[in-house]
């Protein structure tokens, strides 16, 4: 998973009125609060006077943009258009400077932000000793909390809306293919100040997020304390998995052990289910002190039943925290009026609708049943709820867990071996050995508390951190394959970032983007472990385990995007009647498209997902990601992959329609996937 700074979320717009299509209609913002229309209109006149109708689009927009903003604390109206005449900028060489100066400016400003936060977090996100109280406040303080109001209060907000005015997402879609590199990198400052949230709304915002990261990173179940209905253990003594990362992983490596395999899934699915309930016992998350039995929900100690407290619905709790601080921004956010449009319209910059619709279609699929069906026959028993993780497409489902355990402990005893085999790793990948050293150069791994992430640099100079989690014995191959998919993020960070021709297009469309990039650097680790797969049909069961990852993690993210519209319909809501919404919601789509293809009805189980409560509206980024890595995937077939890789994750933040046709020559669809499936469906059979 990616950890993403916010002002590299923010979608920027255009402004270049030189070289505008004059024939394509644009959008005004006229969201006026303090500043009247007629005010605004005016300014908007004495401006045209001035500098002539060649400026007109450009005018209307700035002008109309930084109206929607203004405060009376910024100034008098009087002073609102003297402000306009005085700052507007017509000499496009000026400009042109000005953009510089604030492109240089902002990379020293967001990177040094960038590594304050990242120091303040180390305790809670890096397993390096004690976390103390004051780490989580320090852990929680948000260094740009108060970027904007500073930015707001000495006009340079302004000065930069004025004259990199916004654009909306449709704009950009019928302006963009024309624009130059210089004008996209123009547009992407743009949209750098389209909302003017006080610092404190901000600060809220940070605490919420932090606390439920807190609470996720710290959601451990001692799996080998779980009892079966004769009290007999199954798990290793010792073995504690995270909720959910390591509990599902632990479903998906237990599919080549036979009867005691399925005894473990099963158990685990029960502790899914009561942690999606909340009637999970308090004592048993985090806690080593307690044994549980999982399938009647009671608790022991010492060989002794004992009171079972269930958690108090924290889990929603969480999320209502989550919720409320976000929605508080709202206000702020002329443009993007809702977290939903912020996450989707701006942050992804595909609409929600648009994103349902690829999801749906694509669960609702005929490839669906056949598959399934398919995964029954090479199980030799009908499919259960958790089978939606099945994991036997890929080659390593079939290899001895203990042996991949012992060889990645064996060469990954600590972070600092990985990191020296980081050049190794990304050659085997397809990268030239000298850009493999300079990639790999700017690459560091720490040792992490929760299953793991990649933090990038948000300027050059610094380096992108892969976070890890090691154990006593170092590495196990759960934790060594994560590490290769926050691997992936990092050489994508570094490429976006430092092979880039304008540090304001720095990153990617989207974090699907990079999670694409991630999958397929995941993918390959046995390759990077130097095991050879000699696999039949290796590629038709790699489109099949594609195409049953995207179809559980659609599932879950259609959960995600209902349970936030009814949010903003019930913004009051009580923990207890987010969980019965988020039960149903997850009942209601299993449902729809997974009951007839699972054989159980009314599971909330796909409610599991810890994206929910610490990353909201996160979770769409992984689906689209698997669609994008899919067609990246047949396309870079026969080709030179690192050169590719360079060549397509250097174009930056274009939009991801542009983007994608940019690298492979189509746009984001559910069709390429679904073909080849059919395809592997004939060969795998």
């Amino acid at each position: 998973m990616k950890k993403t700074q916010i002002f590299f979320l923010i979608p920027l717009a255009f402004f270049l009125s030189q070289c505008m299509n004059k024939e394509v209609k644009t959008e005004k913002v006229t969201n006026t609060t303090f500043i009247s229309k007629a005010t605004t209109d005016s300014a908007i006149t004495l401006l045209i006077k001035q500098y002539g109708d060649k400026n007109k689009t450009h005018i209307e927009k700035g002008v109309g943009q930084i109206a929607s903003l203004w405060t009376e604390k910024d100034g008098t109206p009087k002073e609102f258009q003297e402000f306009c005449t005085k700052q507007f900028i017509n000499d496009p060489d000026k400009l042109d400077k000005i953009f510089n100066r604030l492109q240089d400016n902002s990379e020293a400003l967001f990177g040094h932000f960038n590594m304050i936060s990242l120091f303040l977090k180390r305790p809670s996100q890096l397993d390096i000793g004690d976390v103390y109280n004051i780490d989580d406040i320090f852990g929680a303080y948000d260094p740009t909390s108060h970027f904007n109001d500073d930015f707001f209060a000495n006009k340079i907000a302004y000065i930069v809306g004025l004259n990199f005015p916004f654009y909306s997402l449709k704009e950009k879609e019928d302006l963009g293919p024309k624009w130059t590199r210089k004008e996209w990198a123009y547009a992407r400052l743009g949209d750098f100040f389209t909302s003017h949230v006080p610092a404190d709304v901000n600060q809220k915002s940070s605490d919420a997020l932090a606390a439920a990261g807190n609470y996720i990173a710290s959601y451990n179940i001692y799996v080998g304390n779980l009892l079966d209905d004769q009290g007999k253990t199954h798990f290793p003594k010792d073995m504690k998995l995270l909720s959910h990362w390591n509990l599902r992983d632990e479903i998906k490596a237990n599919y080549n052990k036979t009867e005691e395999g399925l005894t473990k899934q099963k158990m685990i699915y029960q502790v899914m289910l009561h942690i999606v309930n909340q009637d999970i016992p308090d004592s048993v998350i985090n806690n080593p002190k307690f044994q549980w039995n999982p399938n009647t929900n009671k608790l022991f100690k010492d060989g002794k039943e004992v009171v079972n407290n269930p958690e108090p619905d924290t889990r929603y709790q969480m999320f209502i925290n989550n919720f409320k601080a976000l929605k508080a921004v709202d206000t702020y956010t002329p443009m993007y009026p809702t977290y939903i449009s912020r996450s989707f319209d701006e942050g992804m910059e595909i609409p929600v609708d648009e994103v349902e619709k690829l999801f749906t279609g694509f669960c609702s699929s005929s490839e669906i049943k056949q598959v399934a069906a398919l995964i029954s026959n090479r199980l030799g028993r009908p499919l259960q709820p958790f089978d939606i993780w099945y994991d036997g497409f890929k080659s390593r489902s079939s290899m001895d867990q203990g042996m991949l355990d012992k060889m990645t402990e064996k060469k990954y005893p600590n972070t600092e071996a990985f990191e020296k085999d980081i050049p190794d790793i990304l050659i085997k990948m397809g990268f030239k050995p000298d850009k493999a050293k300079e990639i790999a150069s700017h690459i560091t791994v720490d040792p992490a508390r929760g299953s793991g992430h990649a933090w990038p640099s948000s300027m050059k100079g610094d380096k992108n951190h892969l976070r890890t989690r090691i154990g006593k014995n170092g590495m196990d191959y759960k934790g060594y394959n994560i590490a290769c998919h926050e691997l992936g993020h990092n050489v994508e960070q570094t490429i976006s970032l430092y092979m880039i021709d304008y540090y304001m297009m720095a990153g990617v469309p989207n974090t699907a983007f990079t999670e694409a990039f991630a999958f397929n650097f995941q993918k390959h680790d046995l390759e990077f472990l130097g095991i050879k797969d000699n696999t039949p049909n290796k590629e038709q069961l790699e489109t099949l385990d594609d195409f049953w990852m995207a179809y559980e993690i659609m599932g879950v993210s259609l959960i995600d995007m209902k349970v936030w519209k009814w949010l903003y319909d019930h913004p009051d809501a009580t923990p207890q009647q987010l969980k019965e919404t988020v039960t149903s919601a997850a009942k209601e789509i299993w449902n729809k498209y997974f009951a007839d293809i699972l054989g159980v009805k009314d599971t909330p189980i796909l409610g599991i997902y810890s994206h929910m409560i610490e990353d909201p509206l996160y979770l769409s980024n992984y689906p689209v990601g698997h669609l994008i890595e899919f067609q990246l995937t047949q396309f870079f077939k026969g080709k030179d992959f690192g050169s590719e890789a360079i060549r397509i994750y250097s174009a930056g933040r274009l939009i991801p329609q542009l983007w994608m046709k940019n690298a492979v020559g189509s746009e984001i669809s559910i069709k390429p996937l679904l073909e080849a499936t059919d395809e592997a469906l004939k060969v795998v059979r």
